[in-house]
């Protein structure tokens, strides 16, 4: 189904919510609310070993075992590292052309706890390498996907799989439904955090974030400071710890990073300039991080105010390409695409990174955040069934939170409903399409086991 630009606020022309409401009720009779329910691989469908292949290969060479360990270790691994896939897929979808500013990448792994500018820990979406704007059913749809998987591979029973993708669509729907009433001011400043949980979490997802609250405050770069860095010769350095930690070979790689900086130092605001100018820069390493990111340029930055190791600062340099949703949903507005990256987790975040900018560097783009700044993502195969179907509760509200910011909240909740048969159609087609997942991990393994190709290596 053709994706059509959002109808949700029109240029010199006032609609009431009221009026937006109907609107989405409508989109009903064009697309049913049961149509998306459906997958059918389609006969023309891509090799997914191919494609794999095509994604591999502006990637550092010796990092793409790694990649491929970390997704041949499970379906759900797969998942992660395929979002060009499920993206090429969700375009033949049934969309109601209602769009948003799309994580794009909206797994459940890519969801956890952060802290704001005023050190408040937060729970919402984390990672925005694939952000884009485009149609608000494919990030509820790779959520949903993703929950299935994660359950199976958490080895919960099958009905808490298929229950908790519903969960999540409930949740969604239910947070949507409650956010369209209320100002927009109100829905920005809206978070989740111990003591803003939404109503539909149930105790055993509240006992969980609450855990994961208070491990976050102890995940700051001062923590960290004595496992990532050593003094070598009277200066600090980066602990290497090969293939995940490495420092530079080129000399030449720690200049350009260092022009690099100044670069990325421009794109903040003068007040965050400032604070960052307390910092000197002092060592550089490159870093392995995620699974659909292994083998993409990454970077570590080490900074110290006043050279004291009490006081340091760990920034992350990222590569940015473009987003694997473009294709489908159309080119970024941006022409770097490290800038798409930091607008859309502005947009979507309840509070970003203060340190969050971007740059260019030997043609590539990059973006820079903090590598340590009370970020923990909760590990979902370690939560028994009811703890996990709260979690699945958590990552709907905060999509619908994320969503209503940047779309229409009245016209998708017009759409949605009060009455839960989005939730079994989303669950459905969350059950369908992680079968297609597995086939296509089992392909992958058949393609490393024959050879095409390289063997897979954990780290």
């Amino acid at each position: 189904m053709a994706i059509s630009s959002s109808a949700s606020f029109v240029r010199g022309r006032v609609r009431s919510r009221g009026q937006r409401y109907a609107a989405g009720k409508a989109l009903r009779r064009r697309v049913p609310r049961s149509s998306h329910a459906e997958w059918r691989a389609p006969a023309d469908r891509p090799d997914p070993v191919g494609l794999l292949e095509a994604s591999n290969r502006n990637r550092v060479p010796k990092l793409v075992p790694i990649r491929l360990g970390r997704m041949a270790a499970s379906p759900f691994g797969f998942l992660r590292g395929s979002a060009g896939l499920m993206a090429r897929d969700l375009a033949g979808t049934p969309s109601t052309g209602i769009r948003v500013q799309l994580c794009g990448d909206g797994h459940v792994a890519n969801f956890g706890i952060f802290a704001t500018p005023e050190r408040d820990r937060v729970f919402d979406l984390n990672d925005f390498d694939e952000t884009n704007p485009g149609p608000w059913e494919w990030d509820v749809k790779r959520l949903a996907t993703s929950l299935v998987l994660a359950a199976r591979q958490a080895r919960l029973p099958g009905a808490v799989a298929r229950r908790s993708a519903r969960v999540a669509a409930r949740a969604y729907r239910e947070n949507l439904l409650a956010l369209a009433s209320r100002p927009y001011q109100e829905i920005w400043y809206s978070h989740i955090d111990s003591s803003h949980i939404p109503e539909p979490v149930n105790r055993p997802g509240r006992k969980e974030i609450g855990k994961a609250l208070r491990k976050a405050r102890r995940r700051t770069g001062l923590y960290a400071f004595p496992r990532l860095a050593e003094k070598v010769r009277g200066r600090y350095r980066m602990r290497d710890e090969p293939p995940l930690i490495e420092h530079y070979e080129q000399a030449s790689a720690v200049v350009e990073s260092h022009r690099f900086f100044e670069q990325y130092r421009a794109s903040l605001p003068p007040e965050r300039r400032m604070l960052l100018d307390r910092y000197r820069l002092e060592d550089v390493a490159r870093k392995v991080v995620g699974v659909g990111s292994v083998g993409t340029a990454c970077s570590i930055l080490l900074l110290l105010a006043d050279g004291d190791p009490g006081d340091p600062l760990f920034l992350q340099l990222k590569q940015a390409n473009a987003s694997v949703l473009e294709p489908f949903s159309g080119p970024s507005r941006y022409p770097n695409h490290a800038e798409r990256v930091v607008v859309g987790q502005r947009l979507i975040q309840e509070a970003s990174d203060v340190f969050l900018g971007w740059g260019t560097l030997a043609g590539k783009d990059y973006y820079v955040r903090q590598l340590r700044d009370m970020k923990v993502s909760l590990d979902s195969s370690q939560l028994g069934a009811r703890a996990f179907l709260g979690h699945a509760e958590l990552c709907g509200a905060a999509m619908a939170r994320a969503h209503a910011r940047t779309g229409d909240p009245a016209m998708l909740a017009g759409y949605l409903g009060e009455k839960p048969g989005m939730d079994w159609a989303i669950g459905e087609f969350a059950v369908t399409y992680a079968e297609q997942v597995r086939q296509d991990h089992r392909a992958m393994l058949q393609a490393i086991r024959s050879g095409r190709l390289p063997s897979p290596r954990m780290a």
